[in-house]
């Protein structure tokens, strides 16, 4: 048992027959009372809500016991572990992984929480190093100047824009000997009249 008010990010507490875990926790004081506001997440369903606790509220708290897995592999919407002692294979659904499949690569190491005898889910190493390399079609692809994707599947594309911008400007300002150019400031063409901008 625990109080209101020793919760903590990522206890995992038993409340009404079912698994919560502590997803926030916020200590609020009030004029007699200290509260615990605390943002839960059904361990098993996925959802989330925020509940208050008295600071001494009694808490049954989940012995939760992990265990080390390495992810194999991906079958549809299965994914295959393998427990790292005995070489034992476990399968789990996307919605008993939730969030955690964006992340996890094959041969990676992570622990498997069970609850009484129940797989409910893996958690993931504290850092984990996620790359992709791509390029835009045509763009030969170097390892001096990759476009990176990161963990949230975001690519900065800045440095293949800058370089494709460049190439398509005129190699030269002028197009012949008795061509104005164009105006730097407004982009304005000097061979129809004078530009707007004074320049």
């Amino acid at each position: 048992m625990i109080s209101g008010s020793e919760l903590r990010k990522g206890i995992v507490i038993e409340l009404d027959g079912k698994l919560y875990q502590v997803m926030d926790y916020q200590h609020i004081k009030q004029k007699r009372t200290a509260l615990a506001k605390v943002k839960l997440r059904d361990v098993r369903g996925g959802h989330t809500f925020e509940r208050s606790f008295q600071s001494n509220d009694k808490l049954v708290r989940a012995r939760i016991e992990l265990r080390e897995m390495q992810y194999l592999y991906r079958d549809g919407d299965i994914y295959y572990f393998m427990d790292q002692e005995n070489y034992e294979q476990t399968s789990l659904g996307t919605d008993q992984l939730g969030d955690a499949v964006n992340y996890m690569k094959e041969s990676m190491s992570l622990q498997m929480s069970n609850y009484k005898g129940e797989v409910i889910g893996v958690e993931l190493p504290i850092t984990i190093e996620l790359e992709d390399i791509i390029s835009l079609p045509g763009a030969e692809l170097t390892r001096e100047r990759p476009v990176r994707v990161d963990t949230h599947g975001c690519a900065d594309l800045t440095p293949l824009v800058r370089e494709y911008t460049w190439l398509g400007l005129p190699a030269s300002p002028i197009c012949s000997p008795d061509c104005k150019g164009i105006c730097p400031e407004c982009g304005g063409n000097r061979n129809l009249g004078e530009c707007e901008c004074g320049e």
